[in-house]
């Protein structure tokens, strides 16, 4: 029967853990809605200001019409004519990028959103273009074209000059259109050959959150710098020169046609080259998710309040296991009872440092919301527990131990790298410990005890 009893209170204290289960989840929901929350005002700021933005081009374009004669099906010997409408599409020879992301932020309710103006200065340089003269084609005015993911972020008006004259820019991108958004300008008409020339574009573009370059060119030079130190390199490139600061950023990327799928992909007319984001898209997809292979730039937060505060509530019951081990400890060992009721109300008291946590690092910096919860929770577990214990001193090593497990979760959120390592050492230590503080007892001395 001792033994039974002694099951019966281990299948009580599991049930609560499992029941305190409930509350963590919740919390960890509310989180998740917070980030959701969050992820609606970055889209709010997309869709008023300009979405995350991707730089294609410039790149050379001639439409062209051709006649051809088709044979009508079922009716030997008969044939119809069909006009066919297509373009040629050339890339630079060379493409140099340069320019300086100004980060700012926007602030919708609660939640800050990161947005940018990037002042670029492009040089290209094309080789001549011979046309098909063969064929039954009648060409067209030949022109540039820029491509951006989104126009809206044109901060004034660009400055274009080829060969040192300077030409007007339009909207849309004429043939591409299907394929692209962006700007283009008409080009002097060279009969059957495109000249070589030289292309000089000076643009301001705002977007929000990250900045996209698509290689274009045999041979691309690409370089960003940016006050902001806490960049995330990604897209199909990483800089092959960079340095991270307190101060900002610098990077720079050499990229040839022979590492880059850029040039393939335009040449598949059935490519979209640029995919806007959707409007339920997530808040760090950009448009060259699946679009042009492109270098990509975002200017990301290094404690994101949300991301953290998810990461802290999946220890959450790690911190009732051990807390509830504490106790059975004291219960068996000191022969001290203490009620399934006592260890919920502690177990709640644990469970909601986590929604301080969230609640606080919305409004204050992330250190200072951990400093302040963990305070409070510790607070109330030492005067909870002085009765409980029916000691001031033990109320204090229980508050010591919350106090070293408060410690250590930081280090897990900290220290993201090693987390799993840290981890894994808690978890030795703390077994360590239980089997050393137990290793004496006299386990059925325990249960002839048990009332």
């Amino acid at each position: 029967m001792k033994s039974l009893k002694l099951l019966l209170r281990f299948m009580v204290v599991g049930g609560l853990i499992l029941l305190l289960l409930v509350p963590l989840l919740m919390i960890r929901g509310t989180v998740q809605d917070r980030q959701r929350y969050r992820d609606e005002a970055v889209q709010r700021v997309s869709q008023s200001m300009a979405g995350p933005q991707q730089l294609a081009g410039p790149l050379r374009v001639v439409p062209w019409k051709e006649t051809r004669e088709v044979a009508v099906e079922g009716d030997a010997g008969k044939f119809r004519t069909e006009t066919v409408e297509g373009y040629d599409l050339q890339t630079p020879a060379t493409l140099r990028v340069d320019g300086g992301m100004r980060p700012d932020t926007r602030r919708i309710g609660l939640y800050d959103v990161r947005v940018f103006e990037w002042k670029a200065k492009l040089k290209a340089a094309f080789e001549p273009m011979d046309l098909d003269a063969t064929a039954k084609r009648t060409y067209g005015t030949p022109y540039l074209v820029i491509g951006l993911a989104d126009v809206r972020g044109l901060v004034g008006t660009p400055r274009l000059r080829v060969d040192g004259k300077p030409l007007a820019l339009e909207s849309g991108t004429g043939a591409l259109g299907a394929r692209m958004t962006g700007v283009h300008a008409a080009l002097p008409a060279g009969g059957m050959q495109l000249p070589a020339s030289q292309l000089e574009l000076d643009l301001s573009l705002a977007g929000t959150q990250s900045l996209g370059i698509a290689p274009v060119a045999d041979s691309n030079h690409i370089a960003v710098d940016s006050a902001w130190p806490h960049p995330l390199f990604g897209g199909r490139f990483l800089p092959n020169q960079r340095r991270i600061g307190a101060g900002g950023f610098d990077a720079s990327w050499e990229i040839s046609s022979l590492a880059s799928a850029a040039q393939a992909q335009l040449a598949d007319g059935e490519r979209k080259l640029i995919v806007p984001v959707e409007p339920d898209a997530g808040a760090m997809s950009g448009p060259a998710a699946n679009g042009i292979d492109s270098a990509q730039i975002s200017l990301v937060d290094p404690i994101d309040v949300y991301t953290q505060a998810d990461r802290a509530s999946k220890y959450g019951i790690l911190f009732v296991v051990l807390t509830f081990v504490g106790f059975g400890l004291f219960e068996l060992i000191k022969r001290l009872p203490i009620h399934p009721l006592q260890y919920l109300l502690v177990g709640l008291a644990l469970a909601i440092f986590f929604l301080l946590l969230l609640s606080l690092s919305e409004h204050i910096a992330f250190w200072k919301a951990y400093m302040l919860s963990a305070a409070a929770c510790i607070g109330l577990q030492f005067f909870y527990l002085s009765g409980v214990l029916k000691s001031w001193w033990r109320a204090a090593g229980f508050a010591a131990m919350l106090t070293a497990l408060y410690g250590v979760l930081y280090s897990l959120l900290v220290l993201e790298d090693s987390a799993l390592l840290m981890g894994s050492l808690l978890l030795f230590g703390i077994l360590a410990a239980i089997m050393w503080i137990t290793r004496k007892v006299d386990w059925y001395d325990v249960v002839a005890s048990l009332r």
